[in-house]
């Protein structure tokens, strides 16, 4: 089983039989152009569950990997990533800045989607000839999940639950992207 995040789960799909190289080296690449066409954003690593950080993050973050379960990220705007790194710092949660140039996995990349689903929308698509991890549901992605655009998947996929992610580490993940 492979799983990947982010740019990772194009590797998965790609090696996985869903595109071709070439098919997904242009989608990255185009996502890459749209990117950095977008504003700057922040991004913030949270010593906290994605959950207990979900019930007080303000409207203009989101929540953009859940990546234990003590440990998430958010992103959004500079401004107010910082605001919200100051207020956490106050309640004596840990969390770090990270170094990113845009707030991706945020609503900041949604700009991106449509330009996103009609280049996708071009390349023909085949089910999974192996089994990879959607970072959508955190289950083996399905043939229909492959054959409708992955734009979801390749701008601003939910974190996953803890019991999602529970049940994702516990599986046999042989390779991980």
């Amino acid at each position: 089983m492979m799983a990947g995040h982010s740019i990772g789960e194009f590797v998965a799909a790609t090696l996985a039989g869903v595109w071709r190289l070439e098919d997904a080296l242009s989608i990255i690449a185009l996502r890459g152009r749209l990117m950095q066409n977008l504003p700057r954003g922040s991004m913030l690593a949270v010593n906290s569950s994605a959950e207990s950080i979900a019930n007080i993050l303000p409207a203009t973050l989101q929540l953009a990997s859940n990546n234990a379960p003590a440990l998430c990220v958010v992103s959004g705007p500079e401004v107010d990533v910082t605001a919200f790194q100051k207020r956490l710092e106050a309640e004596n949660i840990v969390c770090r800045h990270l170094h990113t140039s845009h707030a991706f996995h945020s609503a900041m990349m949604d700009t991106m989607i449509e330009p996103l689903r009609e280049a996708v929308a071009k390349i023909q698509l085949h089910a999974p000839a192996r089994p990879f991890v959607s970072t959508v549901t955190g289950r083996a992605i399905t043939a229909a999940e492959t054959t409708d655009p992955l734009t979801g998947h390749i701008t601003r996929a939910p974190p996953w639950s803890s019991q999602r992610q529970s049940s994702f580490l516990k599986s046999k993940i042989l390779i991980y992207f």
